[in-house]
């Protein structure tokens, strides 16, 4: 094919012919393997394919729930002694000193800010400038990952119990499950648990602290969403109690709602600009194109470049470097990397170190 004839190549630029005849020819001139490389490549794959479906995986590593409680610990901890050494400081209804103190810290971490218990002196305020800010990077860092870790657990869960009504309890296909659609299960997942606290909020402060059934519903409101008026809020010494744990699991799941409906969107997005690339008609320009070498054919290779390069996984910045990369380490030039390359390198590099 000839240079004009092609409208949009999929390199331009500075990307020059000696790199992509060299990456094209080592996609096509494949050397047979060994037996012995071939059992060795097999097993490699099987051990990946067991590992990306471990459930282990699935969930976050970088924030066990041992070390969420300890942050969580630490900064109630600290929080709630430094609130009740101020208490004389702290104006509004007070239960008990302790209890109050937690409740304040767990308050003034969500951002929910009632306004029953309020700060007066200059040292309280600055105190709780200091842990509404610390709290906040608690909660959008630490605690989100801790959530979303859960709630990958409970989708697992989730759809076992799908799939066991469907007499399909393998847990192979419920990870696979999972995994193909990750964000819907995360976002049913995030608006169960988050109906089933507005409900129990609003059943407590109907029977604990006395409230009608509207205002009971709209004080949830408030809390969960941080608004906060302060007309409605927890005023007992259960009540408080109780607030201290569900204000925070409230709140982080709505927030974890709204990121999951996010990620949703996104990821509909994603899949239907996917099945338009892989399913619209080609046509003479398309496989122009993708003909990389200009030999009037189109491989394997070249047409999965062009089709990543269309879906935006890749750019022709990325190939190009990793195309360099390629011409760096095919040392003899043949256009495949053997294991007669990977030797030159190591003798040229202790070559270089003598």
């Amino acid at each position: 094919m000839a240079n004009g004839d092609v409208e949009e190549p999929l390199l331009r630029g500075n990307v020059n012919s000696s790199i992509r005849f060299s990456d094209i020819n080592s996609f096509k001139r494949r050397r047979p393997q060994s037996s012995r490389s071939c059992c060795t490549i097999s097993h490699a794959q099987t051990n990946n394919e067991e590992s990306l479906h471990c459930p282990e995986l699935i969930s976050t590593k970088s924030f066990r729930l041992r070390d969420v409680l300890l942050f969580l610990a630490a900064y109630i901890g600290v929080g709630a002694i430094c609130f009740f050494m101020i208490s004389d400081q702290i104006e509004g209804k007070k239960t008990n000193g302790i209890l109050d103190a937690i409740y304040l810290c767990i308050v003034t971490m969500t951002t929910v800010g009632y306004g029953d218990l309020v700060p007066k002196s200059t040292l309280a305020k600055l105190l709780a400038c200091v842990f509404v800010f610390t709290g906040m990077a608690l909660v959008g860092f630490v605690l989100s990952k801790a959530a979303d870790s859960f709630l990958e657990r409970q989708q697992i869960l989730f759809v076992k119990a799908i799939k066991m009504k469907k007499d399909c309890n393998s847990s192979t296909e419920v990870l696979k499950e999972v995994g193909t659609n990750i964000e819907k299960y995360k976002f049913v997942t995030a608006l169960a648990i988050l109906v089933v606290l507005t409900v129990l909020g609003t059943i407590f402060l109907c029977k604990v602290e006395d409230l009608s059934l509207f205002d009971a519903f709209y004080c949830v409101c408030a809390s969960i969403t941080t608004l906060g008026y302060g007309d409605k809020s927890f005023s007992t010494k259960w009540g408080r109690l109780f607030a201290s744990f569900w204000i925070l699991m409230s709140t982080i799941c709505l927030g974890q709602l709204f990121y999951s409906l996010a990620e949703l969107y996104t990821e509909q997005r994603r899949k239907s600009l996917f099945r338009w690339v892989l399913n619209r008609e080609l046509t003479n320009l398309d496989l122009q194109a993708a003909d990389l070498d200009h030999d009037s054919e189109v491989s394997a290779a070249e047409f999965i470049v062009y089709k990543l390069k269309e879906l935006g996984k890749i750019t022709e910045e990325d190939i190009s470097i990793v195309m360099e990369n390629f011409k760096l380490l095919d040392v003899d030039h043949s256009g495949t990397l053997t294991e007669n390359d990977i030797a030159l390198l190591h003798s040229s590099s202790s070559r270089s170190k003598s």
